[in-house]
């Protein structure tokens, strides 16, 4: 073989600086996003005065905090485990789902505004797209 097979050879088998930046861009979304939704499902399921408020303000019962919540903690759990991009996706899929029945909660039903829903959503939407 000669030099310029080799050269190329090794050239493409490392990874670029845009490859890197953007596994290192992609995981930061995902671990900032895993621990907010573990955080926020945590607190629902321990049942914390506001959640509870809230979720006696949304008249659904106190079950369907209980059921956001473990759907939060599956979700953000989801979104850190490595080397598993189906599962990866899945979660982020679940998590956009779930930011949408709450960006229409909080206008719908609580009349307040969907920011942070819709911010997280999106960000669980382009860990989906990425992790194709």
């Amino acid at each position: 073989m000669n030099t310029f097979a080799l050269r190329s050879t090794a050239r493409t088998a490392s990874p670029t600086r845009s490859g890197r930046a953007r596994t290192v861009g992609i995981w930061v979304v995902r671990i900032g996003l895993g621990a907010q939704f573990v955080m926020g499902g945590a607190a629902k399921l321990a049942g914390d005065a506001q959640m509870v408020a809230m979720f006696d303000d949304i008249g659904a019962g106190q079950w369907f905090r209980l059921l956001v919540g473990i759907l939060e903690v599956a979700g953000g759990i989801g979104l850190l485990v490595p080397r598993r991009p189906r599962l990866t996706r899945l979660a982020a899929a679940g998590l956009v789902a779930l930011m949408v029945g709450a960006a229409i909660t909080n206008v719908g039903v609580l009349g307040t505004a969907p920011t942070l829903p819709l911010v997280f959503g999106a960000l669980a939407g382009a860990v989906a797209l990425v992790r194709r």
